[in-house]
């Protein structure tokens, strides 16, 4: 079991400007509860280290399958290099081996004291723009406790923070980790909970109930709605959406994200399959539509963020 004191995150991005206000140092979480189909950071749902596999980039020179200590590392017919999961321990020794940068090790064990030093690095930018750090991933709340340590720094060197997640957290847990962070950057994906569900393999009364309890309680909210063809772009999803918003306390801003098939190759890299094959992004006027639709029920309404 990893200490409280330790997380493991898949990248860390500086001069970040679209993941909050000004520029940002972006923390990716490894590992997420959901398994939305169409997930645009596939190498962020597995808690653990993983191995991603560039093929373009391989040249079939097999070092990483003598390098790798537990046979975990084979050749496929076609002279590619194949993975056995139930074999591979994401421990990088193929990666270390590769002289072609086919294979990389992603995600790693990182200690609060080491992640705050390249956060504090950026604080010259965050001033000048009133920026800050956004927790991202995966989900930043499957490693609460890690998150709360980070999260009570950043609140003690006063270094504005948000946090993108999906919601779905126990409740107490979710609220007592929300006192210490300026910005929630908050998804919802389907009203219905057995539609949610399908599409993202838990059902949403947990989220719904995590959101509600922000907005009560006066946080600072954005919600985010992936905007997916064929999946939750229907009226009876935006009417429902729309009704949800507009009854609560105090109306949070909405920020409309379009579907695109960036994740594709992200997907195959890691030995899955890329679930959305023959969905193309939305034609703007479709998105266009949609969001006069929410308009209408009071919501601010923005497309992209």
């Amino acid at each position: 079991m990893i200490p409280h004191n330790k997380g493991i995150i898949f990248d860390l991005a500086g001069y970040s400007i679209h993941d909050g206000p000004g520029i940002r140092t972006t923390v990716y979480f490894k590992g997420c509860p959901l398994n939305c189909l169409w997930c645009h950071n596939p190498e962020g749902i597995s808690p653990k280290p993983q191995i991603s596999y560039w093929k373009d980039r391989c040249i079939g020179c097999g070092n990483c399958i003598s390098a790798c200590p537990n046979g975990a590392v084979f050749r496929e017919a076609d002279n590619s290099i194949g993975i056995d999961q139930s074999k591979c321990v994401a421990c990088g020794a193929c990666s270390e081996g590769c002289n072609s940068l086919a294979l990389e090790l992603v995600g790693k064990e990182i200690a609060v004291d080491e992640l705050m030093a390249v956060i504090e690095k950026d604080k010259p930018f965050y001033e000048e723009s009133g920026g800050g750090v956004t927790f991202s991933g995966g989900e930043p709340f499957m490693q609460p406790f890690f998150l709360q340590k980070v999260l009570s720094e950043c609140r003690e060197k006063k270094i504005h923070t948000a946090v993108e997640t999906s919601g779905f957290c126990d409740p107490e847990i979710f609220m007592e980790t929300a006192e210490n962070i300026d910005l929630f950057l908050f998804d919802i994906k389907l009203m219905d909970s057995a539609r949610h569900q399908k599409a993202t393999g838990l059902p949403n009364e947990r989220i719904l109930e995590n959101l509600s309890n922000l907005i009560e309680k006066d946080y600072n909210v954005i919600v985010r709605f992936p905007l997916i063809p064929g999946i939750n772009d229907d009226n009876e999803n935006i009417e429902s959406l729309g009704r949800f918003l507009s009854e609560m306390k105090r109306i949070p801003a909405l920020h409309i994200l379009p579907f695109h098939d960036l994740a594709r190759e992200k997907a195959l890299r890691f030995g899955g399959q890329y679930k959305m094959t023959g969905i193309k992004p939305p034609e703007k006027e479709e998105v266009e539509i949609i969001a006069d639709a929410l308009r209408k029920k009071n919501i601010e309404v923005i497309i992209g963020g």
